[in-house]
């Protein structure tokens, strides 16, 4: 499997009146294309400040980012936009649904600022939709649907592009546990189904367990990172079965 994202050395330092906060230090990371990625920790930890900095939503203090075989950290502004849309998903914890748009009208709006094709745009609407089971939901608007909908709408809204990798930063925080799991369950399919790289927070336990490998961060720094334990298919439909 090829390399989708990589940061080497990556520390952030923001500066206040009360001095220097090292939110980030030293961090390695690497994801591959196919691998979802856990980033746990308490509030404070880093892991937000550790997705913007691989996400390209801020630059590192020190260290670098590669998307994919291209070194982001010294891009333009429009350079690491274009590189955004063309490589990247984002999903956030506030959905981020404009309210007076369809569901269909909210995963389009990315596709339409960089504008693709009408034609094109219609049949990824539809194919993200599809993949994360809201193909009978197109015309509803967020308020008619659940949280747990409106985030299947973020997720089909940050897929619709085909990116190469998925940034998720807290995607469940909003969610109650049985709505959560069927969310990192969506997440974890389409990893593995079609190939995307994800990095996802949480500071949920149980959300961790869908995950191929494990970072913890405390403070800032990486103090653990380890492969998840292999578990078959039927051992996964049970987890899914009792977290139901």
């Amino acid at each position: 499997m090829s390399i989708a994202l990589r940061g080497e050395q990556l520390s952030r330092t923001f500066r206040s009146a009360a001095g220097e906060v090292h939110a980030c230090v030293d961090i390695d990371i690497e994801v591959a294309e196919g691998e979802l990625v856990v980033v746990r920790g308490a509030s404070g930890a880093g892991k937000t400040t550790l997705l913007n900095l691989l996400g390209g939503l801020d630059r590192p203090t020190s260290g670098r980012v590669w998307i994919g075989e291209v070194d982001a950290t010294d891009l333009d502004e429009d350079a690491l936009a274009e590189l955004r849309r063309e490589r990247l998903g984002f999903v956030f914890q506030s959905f981020g649904l404009i309210p007076i748009l369809s569901a269909a009208e909210n995963v389009e709006l990315p596709l339409r600022i960089s504008r693709t094709p009408a034609a094109e745009r219609d049949e990824r609407v539809a194919d993200a939709l599809r993949l994360v089971g809201l193909a009978d939901h197109a015309a509803q608007r967020p308020g008619e649907l659940s949280g747990g909908q409106q985030q299947r709408v973020g997720i089909a809204r940050a897929i619709a592009a085909r990116p190469r990798v998925l940034i998720a930063d807290e995607p469940t925080g909003q969610l109650d546990s049985r709505t959560a799991a069927t969310v990192m369950d969506l997440i974890g399919d389409l990893v593995h189904t079609q190939g995307l790289a994800a990095v996802v927070s949480t500071h949920d336990p149980l959300l961790v367990q869908r995950a191929d490998r494990v970072i913890e961060l405390h403070d800032g720094r990486v103090t653990s990172a380890t492969a998840a334990a292999p578990r078959t298919r039927a051992e996964a439909r049970q987890q899914r079965a009792e977290t139901a």
